[in-house]
């Protein structure tokens, strides 16, 4: 008798457990995965309790693994991290249960701090979006001046792995993508060439800040100025830069940042970019710790500093020596399907750029070798994402976080039991 409610107690206890889940799993399909973002379209869902009031856990065995998760509720989508290595054509199972105490773990933070935002991970600085203006160096024209800007970018091991105003190119600015060659009803606007005092690219406001379990984001408004326009026209392009650090874990520790960029002209007539070789997209001046000797490129088609400018790729390594543990450090650069010319052209400075000191320079640009008319009111986008990270990175591993980018895993709701 005894042993006989212990079983009904056991049973009852059971089934209190796992009566209140809404089962999903995630499907790797036909590639390997690596910490990689994946999100659930919780739309679907008619549960009587709210979304936020339920926990993520990975069912791995008979354990239930706490899981980070994220709600945007603008899309209504719950993101999440498939951490660690997956297999191609295998799955994970997941489950929403009830929350039995509300957490405020917001590992990656925002601090505003002068002139700057800063993206820390546990206390550790990823990147600074800088949002005043940064004078040049005494002496130098005026003209150089700027904001809305990425400097300094961090590897995981404090590494800084961008530059701003060297003497040879005052405009860089660390990563950024001011557009270059352009025409607004036939007259030549250059908003990369800031010196020529043209147009620049100048940050106006902040539109969003996120902070959360998986991600912090924020997105900023910048304008390109067209100095040459009367003052109603002066603004030509309103430019909403989103940056979205994730929370990965990983052995080997590094950043993922994507780098989202979405533009829109007031103007009547629009304005067209013209072909050319630097513009647009997403550019990155390196430490001026890096040259031809120590400093190198590799593209998804399997092209080095010698071959890959004026190529295209999904992807393109760009790392060198680093003051680590591992002795290097780099930026794993990826491009979006949907991106204009995608695969995404280069320019990759040549080998003996800088008086044959060969500095690192790289840029996605998808105008290298087509023009793009912009039309009036027209929301254009690109999309970028960044592995920031120390030591080396191989072409498989590049393919595998490029597939993570470009073809995420798919999570799907198996079972629901909440409404029972």
């Amino acid at each position: 008798m005894k042993l006989y409610l212990l079983f009904l107690i056991l049973i009852n206890t059971l089934f209190s457990c796992t009566e209140d889940l809404i089962h999903l799993k995630v499907d790797t399909g036909a590639y390997d995965r690596l910490d990689c973002p994946v999100f659930l379209d919780y739309s679907i869902l008619n549960q009587k309790e709210s979304i936020e009031n339920l926990q993520l856990v990975e069912i791995i065995n008979s354990d239930f693994i706490n899981t980070p998760s994220q709600i945007n509720k603008q899309t209504k989508k719950l993101w999440f991290v498939l951490n660690g290595f997956t297999p191609k054509e295998t799955s994970r199972k997941f489950a929403l249960v009830s929350k039995s105490k509300q957490d405020n773990n917001t590992p990656i933070k925002i601090l505003k701090k002068d002139g700057g935002l800063l993206l820390t991970s546990n206390g550790n600085p990823i990147l600074n979006y800088q949002f005043e203006i940064k004078n040049p160096p005494e002496g130098v024209d005026e003209k150089y001046k700027k904001s809305g800007f990425i400097h300094p970018v961090y590897s995981p091991e404090g590494e800084v792995l961008t530059r701003i105003q060297p003497p040879d190119h005052y405009h860089h600015y660390g990563i950024w993508g001011p557009w270059t060659k352009t025409h607004i009803e036939g007259r030549f606007v250059d908003f990369w060439n800031i010196g020529d005092g043209l147009g620049t690219v100048l940050f106006k406001d902040f539109l969003n800040e996120t902070q959360g379990d998986v991600y912090s984001s924020f997105t900023a408004l910048q304008e390109h100025i067209d100095f040459g326009a009367e003052e109603k026209n002066r603004i030509a392009l309103n430019e909403e830069l989103e940056i979205k650090a994730w929370n990965i874990s990983t052995k080997k520790k590094s950043w993922l940042i994507d780098y989202t960029t979405k533009i829109k002209s007031p103007l009547d007539l629009g304005i067209l970019f013209d072909a050319y070789r630097y513009g647009g997209g997403i550019g990155f001046r390196a430490t001026e710790k890096w040259h031809k000797d120590n400093a190198s490129v590799l593209t998804s088609e399997g092209k080095d500093r010698l071959s890959a400018d004026g190529t295209s790729a999904k992807w393109a390594i760009i790392e060198g020596e680093s003051e680590t543990k591992e002795g290097r450090s780099g930026i794993l650069f990826m491009g979006y399907p949907d991106n204009k010319e995608f695969p995404e052209p280069m320019r990759v400075w040549p080998i003996n750029s800088n008086g044959g000191r060969g500095d690192m320079f790289f840029e996605f640009c998808p105008i290298r070798h087509i023009e793009w008319k912009i039309e009036s009111k027209k929301e254009y986008s690109l999309n970028y994402r960044m592995l920031i990270f120390d030591g080396e990175m191989t072409a498989e591993q590049a393919e595998i976080h490029w597939q993570g980018f470009a073809n995420p895993p798919k999570a799907t709701i198996i079972s629901k039991q909440l409404n029972k």
